[in-house]
């Protein structure tokens, strides 16, 4: 899905979550927590910001870019199973976390506070897999 290893993160994903933008998942998505609660509790601050950042996605894809590690584990792939499966635990057994992730399934994402957790820290995790097996590897 990436056509270079430095890039961790897909423009024509950061769209495809734009479309649901207003709740904050492409801010999340770009590794910006904050924006992306504020847009959750504000409904994008009332969908003017949503619009904006259709404008703003390529820088934010550009930064993404530069923060976070490429690797084994596809950013674009993880983002799309938490963001459509995520209450089944589908991204964390991606992830190799296969213990978390079936305790995901059993409890729809624990009642949907897991779900929140991932949307904070998602990029984190992956990038700290990611620089493992890179050094593993290297």
């Amino acid at each position: 899905m990436n056509q270079s290893p430095y890039q961790s993160h897909s423009i024509l994903i950061g769209y495809f979550l734009w479309i649901f933008g207003f709740l904050g998942a492409h801010r999340f998505y770009y590794g910006r927590q904050i924006s992306g609660t504020i847009y959750f509790l504000t409904l994008g601050i009332f969908f003017i910001g949503w619009i904006v950042d259709l404008f703003l996605i390529p820088g934010m894809n550009e930064d993404a870019d530069i923060w976070f590690r490429q690797g084994a584990i596809d950013f674009n792939i993880a983002w799309l199973l938490l963001t459509y499966l995520g209450i089944f635990g589908i991204h964390r057994m991606y992830m190799g976390k296969w213990f978390t992730g079936i305790i995901y399934l059993l409890t729809f994402g624990l009642f949907g506070v897991g779900i929140i957790y991932d949307f904070w820290t998602l990029n984190e995790q992956i990038s700290l897999i990611n620089g493992y097996y890179q050094n593993d590897m290297g």
